[in-house]
């Protein structure tokens, strides 16, 4: 493993630490890896230890690059330092990628409390966006006023181009307020972007991993913390793509599987219609109808409807809200959903 300590603000104390591990070689199946960018917590005012380098390993023992960054602290962290901070470490391992074998396309960022509201802003305001983003007992409403005034409130920055989100934190956190993840994963809702939330009974701020070693159980925990570490590797998975194992060199390929999740939960903002788009939203374009005539036929013949005398095009209606995939594996309608994906594929969305 190569390990750099990078000064990209000396001023203002802004560094990054890259942990970069082998590929190829005896790592033959792995091409390039992906990264996860770690941002500590700490109020703006400090970058906790306990959310730094503890947080990298796990990343790093995942398979993934990791980076830890510390931002601009106090009095230089007026906004939008913190955040031109990520963008100066994203260009510079940008800059580094190809020397270091990381994907580009692949970098997650992961950030707690403060950190976690730099991480959200990333996801909803960087010009480099990253694939994913994990947010752990985060600041993410008009509480950053008491750390940042002049922050912004990330839950009201949330549109159809954030990136996927993978939050947790305690509802007993007496820190910051389980509203945050709410009102978060609310506007992740609103704005039809996948994410997944993990919310537990009880347990104190900053628990970091939830393990003894770095955090000692003096306040009531909920033993199922220390959970999100392995969840929020499966989410990256799923968004991003597990390792393949069976990839050879000088193939054009990333070393990765084609992630199973897509960043949106539905297709209904894209350009082009999919089977991913739901059957409102595909019923209702006109062209698409026309196109697909063959295939609604054979939908005609295993989707019966729910009372003897509803049509088919009530049915659709009722299920407008459904992914037209979902209801043909549901229904195990005999089409060819690849074949049928390419014919909406061509037809715009509107």
């Amino acid at each position: 493993m190569k390990y750099e300590h990078i000064v990209l603000d000396e001023k203002c104390g802004v560094t990054l630490d890259a942990y970069i591990q082998e590929t190829e070689g005896e790592y033959r199946s792995i091409i390039k890896r992906p990264a996860v960018i770690v941002i500590p917590g700490g109020g703006y005012m400090f970058c906790s230890d306990r959310e730094a380098d503890p947080i990298a390993f796990k990343y790093l023992g995942a398979g993934y690059d990791a980076f830890v960054l510390r931002y601009s602290l106090n009095e230089d962290a007026t906004w939008p330092k913190p955040l031109l901070d990520y963008e100066q470490a994203f260009s510079y391992i940008e800059a580094h990628a190809e020397e270091w074998k990381i994907n580009i396309d692949k970098i997650a960022v992961c950030g707690f409390s403060a950190g976690g509201h730099l991480a959200g802003a990333v996801a909803t305001l960087a010009k480099h966006k990253p694939a994913a983003a994990i947010l752990g007992y985060p600041v993410l409403t008009e509480t950053v006023d008491e750390i940042l005034p002049g922050a912004p409130y990330i839950y009201q920055k949330v549109d159809k181009d954030t990136a996927p989100c993978f939050i947790f934190g305690s509802c007993a956190d007496s820190v910051v307020n389980v509203n945050n993840l709410i009102k978060m994963q609310q506007a992740l809702a609103d704005n039809n972007i996948t994410f997944e939330t993990h919310i537990y009974p009880f347990g104190p701020h900053g628990f970091s991993t939830g393990e003894d070693s770095i955090q000692g159980k003096s306040a009531a925990f909920c033993e199922r913390i220390p959970h999100w570490v392995d969840d929020s590797i499966g989410f990256l998975q799923d968004m991003l793509g597990k390792f393949k194992a069976d990839q050879q060199p000088g193939e054009n390929n990333t070393g990765l599987e084609e992630p199973v999740c897509r960043p949106h939960i539905v297709d209904d903002g894209n350009a082009w219609l999919s089977v991913d788009c739901t059957i409102g939203r595909v019923f209702g374009n006109p062209k698409a109808v026309e196109d697909i005539a063959e295939f609604i036929k054979v939908m005609k013949e295993y989707i019966v409807p729910f009372a003897p005398d509803m049509t088919f095009e009530d049915m659709m209606n009722i299920m407008r809200n459904m992914k037209l995939k979902d209801l043909l594996m549901e229904r195990h309608v005999p089409v060819d959903i690849a074949e049928l994906n390419k014919v909406l594929n061509k037809i715009p969305n509107i």
